[in-house]
């Protein structure tokens, strides 16, 4: 039987293994991802309950629903997924993340399936998910069509896809790598490659090719003021997440 084919970049999952007992430390090497926290997951809680007609003012408004986090790290979104009633599976593909998210979702009294995979894999045995999570990952690949195809085979018919990433421009370069890497030490230099940024049109292009239907996009804006993060529908300058359904046909 021939072997499957996986997206992995080696050197970027060694990037992410090295940082892995720290990402509960919110003042460490992922204090960016505890920072923008909060803004994923009201776009993301908000896309889902549109989606599947859904009430976040219910106790577990996600329960039944079965979601997958890919590149889940130690678990900063599938936790407070899994509170709101998901049926929640983590995956990642640096090993060390996950014995950092068992321990974490223990101590949190949370039943999370946490796994050592690949998207890749986890389609090519036939799995399949409400929703999946797709944050901060696609940059990070070989070939972002093949990931993005495995993405979407994991989605049930009528599934949801939410993907966030970095827009290729020089604003990005300068506050993704120049300010967050060099200037603001908020993540080790060499994180991210931003020749492997993708823009919006591109990312929706790809979306397109591998079988989804972008339904929408905005971009998750710093205000240096406030210190904080916002949701913007114009400003998709530097990070921004996007939307796709699955045709329930499919």
């Amino acid at each position: 039987m021939q072997a499957h084919q996986s997206t992995v970049d080696p050197s970027e999952i060694a990037k992410f293994e090295a940082m892995a007992a720290e990402w509960w430390d919110p003042n460490g090497k992922f204090k960016p991802l505890h920072m923008l926290n909060p803004c994923r997951l009201d776009y993301i809680t908000g896309q889902i309950a549109g989606e599947f007609d859904r009430d976040l003012t219910q106790e577990r408004p996600f329960a039944g629903l079965r979601v997958l986090d890919i590149g889940c790290g130690g678990g900063l979104l599938s936790e407070p997924m899994a509170r709101l009633g998901a049926e929640i599976v983590g995956v990642d593909a640096a090993e060390r993340n996950i014995p950092v998210a068992q321990a974490h979702a223990a101590q949190s009294g949370l039943d999370i399936d946490y796994r050592f995979t690949t998207a890749e894999d986890m389609a090519a045995a036939g799995e399949q998910f409400d929703v999946v999570m797709n944050m901060e990952v696609v940059e990070h690949v070989a070939d972002p069509l093949a990931y993005l195809t495995a993405c979407q085979q994991l989605l049930k018919p009528g599934g949801l896809q939410i993907c966030s990433t970095l827009n290729r421009n020089p604003k990005s370069y300068v506050f993704a790598i120049i300010g967050a890497e060099h200037v603001m030490r908020w993540l080790p230099k060499g994180t991210h490659e931003w020749n492997k940024f993708i823009t919006p049109d591109e990312l929706f292009d790809l979306l397109s090719q591998s079988g989804m239907e972008p339904v929408d996009r905005q971009g998750f804006v710093f205000n240096p003021l406030t210190w904080g993060w916002r949701l913007s529908d114009r400003d998709l300058s530097v990070n921004y997440v996007t939307a796709s359904v699955k045709s329930k046909a499919a």
